[in-house]
């Protein structure tokens, strides 16, 4: 079971070196913040792995279990022959003792001579001639039965240490889990809200996300964005979070987002409210996580919104694709990553 580091405090983060040049606050925060994210990220990385070996234990438990209930069941399985044993033999000691002398009684337990005493009557031999193996047969179920008392009992000592074990790892990585994300929640408070967004988006995501079909992407591999409601692709949201911020510093407000990813079924709802103007459903860019129509003047051609981002959006790697002017005219959507507009 892998183990975390210890939680590095949140004021070591703040000490800056005394010789040379010191980092700004800012600089020392965001490296704070990175730092403690992969701790975080590490800490839930490890609690998954812990539960996936839980699940595991949990089904070699349940076929351990069930290799239990078939021992128990040959276990009673064999108390029942033994039952059915105990009469023949019970006949045979009885029989023999009713005969006279003790060598009859004795020969029963191996000692004197069985011949003379088990030929005494008809009936007494008739028992007697399957004694030895039924004494032989009751000595193995003896055994047998002994054996799968002992595997049993192993077997459930076992189950119940390993399982104490699994869930004590996984409570003391729950335990890590969340302070170290209670940390990162407090520190996330004192910065920017895009800053904040930016620093709780993975870019590694987005190479996974691309292994799903358009417009199946799960949550887990998708970024909101500031606009309440609204995702995007892991990178085409980081990108999207500089744009919105250089945005944001010439206009005096966030941009204006009506559409960003696009489900599947999201996307056959569109195309068939609006024939020709939405991309046949599992070909749409909205499917990949990587398109956004906008409004707030930049759905108009022309106006200082729009003109703003066909001058700017480049440089965060967001283009307003050619075929948005003509088939059809859609001066709202833009993609990021994507041949565009020169």
């Amino acid at each position: 079971m892998p183990t975390l580091r210890s939680a590095v405090p949140i004021a070591s983060f703040l000490v800056i070196a005394a010789v040379g040049s010191a980092p700004s606050q800012a600089a020392v925060r965001d490296n704070s913040l990175e730092d403690l994210r992969k701790q975080a990220a590490g800490a839930r990385s490890d609690l998954e792995k812990a539960t996936r070996q839980m699940e595991d234990r949990r089904k070699q438990l349940a076929a351990s279990q069930d290799q239990l209930r078939s021992k128990l069941k040959d276990l009673a399985a064999a108390d029942r022959e033994l039952d059915r044993i105990r009469g023949p033999l019970a006949m045979i000691a009885n029989s023999s003792y009713q005969q006279p002398g003790a060598a009859g009684s004795m020969a029963i337990f191996g000692v004197g001579d069985p011949g003379s005493a088990l030929r005494s009557t008809s009936d007494v031999t008739y028992l007697a001639k399957d004694q030895q193996s039924l004494v032989d047969r009751a000595n193995a179920l003896q055994k047998r039965r002994a054996d799968l008392a002992s595997g049993a009992q192993d077997l459930q000592a076992r189950n119940a240490i390993a399982q104490t074990k699994i869930q004590q790892d996984v409570n003391g990585l729950k335990d890590k889990s969340a302070r170290l994300t209670k940390q990162l929640t407090a520190m996330l408070a004192k910065v920017s809200p895009d800053r904040r967004l930016a620093l709780t988006c993975d870019k590694s995501l987005a190479a996974d996300a691309k292994k799903f079909p358009n417009g199946l992407i799960p949550a887990k591999y998708l970024c909101p964005l500031p606009q309440k409601g609204k995702q995007l692709r892991a990178d085409a949201a980081l990108a999207f979070y500089k744009m919105n911020t250089a945005y944001r510093a010439h206009f005096g407000r966030q941009m204006c987002v009506t559409d960003s990813y696009r489900s599947l079924a999201n996307q056959q709802r569109v195309y068939a409210e609006r024939p020709g103007f939405a991309a046949v459903p599992g070909t749409s860019n909205h499917g990949k996580g990587q398109a956004v129509d906008l409004c707030g003047g930049v759905q108009n051609q022309g106006s200082p919104q729009f003109n703003w981002l066909r001058a700017n959006a480049k440089r965060f790697g967001w283009l307003h694709p050619a075929w948005a002017y003509s088939n059809p005219f859609e001066p709202w959507h833009w993609e990021f990553g994507t041949e565009g507009d020169q």
